[in-house]
């Protein structure tokens, strides 16, 4: 082989795979404990909302977010605060990763099996009848108590596993150098995790011909799927535990008055301290309404989506072998977008296109989704004509919309989010991100939640469908704003990034001329 086909073909491989090979002790490890946190992580993000959504409805779902996930959050991060200064690393991780195996397993053996005898039923049969029906939703989290704890646990899973334990103990144990080859690895495996996880839902959830008569279907299901997650939970903490007897004793990889030592905290921000800030940077607060605008859409189509999936599915079974195949089309998706797309679109079309891609895929993705679920009766005829339902055709493009969204989110709007940062200084970036954090973050998980809240109040309504065409107006509201502000940040990012390119330059000129200055002295 030729040296220049030799150098090319060295070229592309470390490209798709920049690990050293006496890197692999340290990488594949930690590659493993992220895959085994996301195949949790699908299978739980699936399994949640079959439970809520068959039991109790959609509706349930923006009342559960805001006065279940939210107060949920804010005490486990008291608790993990506390314990995080009081217990050693190593037990703070393999003891709550084995406090959520622990509660997933009783909740299959113990309290799902259980769930009539400790559940509130006269009380919550008395709510239903005197509550107004918009607050039916509020009643259904309070009956199925213990499926709403399922779904906060779940949905703490996310924030809890990945972001503080996988990614906080990631961000300790690795070398700038090593995350700028590892990271990208990272998330290219946690989508790989979606296509098992996906088998596995799917595959359990169509035991039911192989059942006796009279046995729970779902109760079976569940029983199964939660045993993959404790085996999944009992793998993290097997390899965590290796990883810190095997390769943190090694100095090669891991060297604790190296790793992170000049690295700043992140300057805690209250929601009043954060608003101000945004309010005195039109720059920053551009990038909050991106954060915002995100996961408001998200949230708002959603729920209308899960409701239309169940209209489909009312089976628990039916609908969690549906949400399987969901999540493998997603991890396929993802990666595609990732390895192809992503970056090509940024790098040859600019910021500004690569930042207003997501909002458009939305838009486009979402206006035909709620089409199809307000105007599912005058198309009814026409639909008809190729061998479906109107139902059918909106929960197909609500399932592209979520997973468009989904891969974009990952390809696209999260490497333009984090390149608006570059042009800022250290100090601006810094307070910037943690007051992105507080207000951006908060505001979008709750606020598509608190909006679907009032509606379903204001309106008396018993389903979301009966309040779809605010919810799409809404959207498109949120969607035209998101444009706007991303248009706005276009232009302000090319102009601090040309007046950075700039004052690079005239730095790099005149430490070039005392350079230059210095050595015609010397030679005088």
């Amino acid at each position: 082989m030729s040296q220049p086909v030799t150098k090319e073909f060295g070229k592309w491989r470390s490209m798709l795979w920049p690990i050293h090979a006496f890197e692999l002790k340290k990488f594949l490890p930690m590659f493993a404990l992220f895959f085994f946190i996301n195949f949790n992580y699908t299978i739980l993000r699936d399994t949640k909302d079959t439970l809520i959504v068959t039991a109790t409805g959609a509706e349930t779902i923006p009342f559960l977010k805001f006065w279940g996930v939210v107060p949920g959050a804010i005490l486990f991060m008291l608790i993990f605060t506390k314990l995080s200064n009081i217990v050693k690393r190593e037990n703070l991780f393999m003891g709550l990763m084995a406090t959520f195996g622990v509660f997933f397993g009783l909740y299959a053996t113990v309290l799902y099996p259980n769930r009539d005898a400790i559940s509130p039923i006269a009380m919550t049969n008395w709510m239903y009848e005197h509550f107004p029906q918009g607050l039916h939703g509020l009643v259904g989290m309070i009956r199925y108590w213990p499926s709403s704890l399922f779904y906060i646990m779940a949905e703490l899973w996310g924030s809890a596993a990945i972001s503080l334990l996988f990614w906080g103990f990631a961000n300790q144990i690795t070398k700038v150098a090593e995350s700028k080859r590892f990271y990208a690895l990272f998330g290219i495996g946690a989508n790989l995790a979606m296509f098992p996880s996906g088998m596995l839902i799917q595959k359990f959830a169509n035991i039911t011909t192989t059942l006796p008569p009279g046995t729970d279907p779902w109760g079976v299901t569940l029983l199964y799927t939660m045993g993959a997650v404790v085996v999944a939970c009992a793998a993290a903490i097997a390899v965590y535990r290796w990883i810190n007897k095997e390769v943190l004793t090694d100095p090669r990889f891991y060297d604790p008055s190296e790793v992170k030592k000049d690295k700043k905290s992140k300057p805690k921000m209250s929601i009043k301290e954060s608003l101000l800030f945004l309010v005195r940077s039109p720059y920053l607060g551009c990038i909050a309404m991106l954060v915002i605008g995100y996961g408001m859409s998200i949230n708002l189509v959603e729920v209308t989506w899960k409701k239309q999936l169940n209209l489909q599915y009312p089976n628990a079974n039916d609908y969690q072998n549906f949400m399987g195949g969901f999540s493998m089309v997603t991890g396929g998706l993802t990666i595609f977008m990732m390895l192809f797309v992503g970056g090509n679109v940024i790098r040859k079309l600019g910021w500004g296109i690569g930042a207003m891609f997501t909002p458009i895929v939305l838009a486009i993705t979402g206006l035909a989704f709620f089409a199809f679920v307000i105007f599912n009766e005058q198309l009814g005829g026409f639909i008809a004509m190729f061998g479906t339902t109107p139902l059918m055709v909106a929960v197909m493009f609500g399932m592209i919309q979520n997973v468009m969204s989904k891969a974009t989110k990952y390809s696209m709007f999260d490497p333009t989010k984090e390149m608006a940062y570059i042009p800022l200084d250290s100090e601006v970036k810094l307070k910037g991100k943690a007051a992105i954090d507080v207000v951006g973050a908060r505001l979008g998980k709750s606020g598509g939640s608190i909006i679907q809240q009032g509606l379903l109040i204001l309106f008396n309504a018993t389903s979301i469908v009966q309040v779809a065409p605010y919810i799409a107006l809404i959207l498109m509201i949120v969607l035209v704003g998101w444009l706007i502000a991303t248009r706005t940040l276009s232009r302000k990012f090319s102009e601090l990034s040309a007046q950075k390119d700039k004052e690079t330059a005239e730095e790099a000129l005149s430490a070039s001329r005392e350079k230059a200055e210095v050595a015609t002295s010397q030679r005088a």
